[in-house]
């Protein structure tokens, strides 16, 4: 059933604008990290990068169906940098869909009964969290000329929870089996 609200609409348009743009950024600043001699730390921007394309694609099937222009404001840092100035942009557009945004429009989808743009707001407000602490682990790294010290990163492809190294039997946040996560 498509959304009701134009609220809750507009915000599931926006957090998809966001997580597109976080997503290419990204693969992008994968890029650099890997030029610069961080393989680990380059994973993991294409791992996170993978989870906002999960992010992108729930919200845009939340819509279900809903046709039409919009202009679509979303935050995000433009440009690139070294590693370390890259992972501090990946930490402060991740805390800011924490602190700020997911909470916002998790609150007006719960108001206005939308229950499939709550359950798409909740697994991008839990995956962001681990995001934004990975992405401080990393920093702490690089800027010790160090690269993160992780040997396999897994996306869960429902809601694009993030565990580094151990996967757990099943998601913590959408319930799917341990054998759907993709490995990076």
């Amino acid at each position: 059933m498509a959304v009701k609200n134009a609220m809750t609409a507009e915000f599931l348009r926006s957090a998809y604008g966001g997580e597109s743009m976080a997503h290419m950024r990204y693969l992008i600043w994968s890029e650099v990290a890997e030029k610069e001699g961080f393989p680990n730390v380059s994973r993991l921007f294409k791992a996170i990068a993978y989870a906002e394309e999960v992010h992108a694609g729930n919200h845009f099937r939340a819509l279900d169906g809903d046709i039409g222009d919009s202009s679509v404001f979303a935050g995000g840092v433009f440009g690139y940098k070294k590693t370390a100035e890259n992972l501090l942009g990946g930490i402060m557009g991740e805390e800011h869909e924490v602190e700020q945004m997911y909470p916002a429009y998790l609150e007006v989808a719960k108001m206005q009964g939308e229950n499939e743009a709550v359950r798409s707001f909740t697994y991008a407000l839990e995956a962001e969290k681990i995001h934004a602490e990975l992405y401080k682990k990393a920093k702490a790294a690089v800027e010790q000329g160090k690269d993160l010290e992780v040997k396999k990163i897994y996306i869960c492809p429902i809601c694009g929870h993030t565990v580094t190294d151990e996967l757990p039997d099943k998601c913590p946040v959408c319930g799917a089996k341990k054998e759907a996560y993709k490995e990076f």
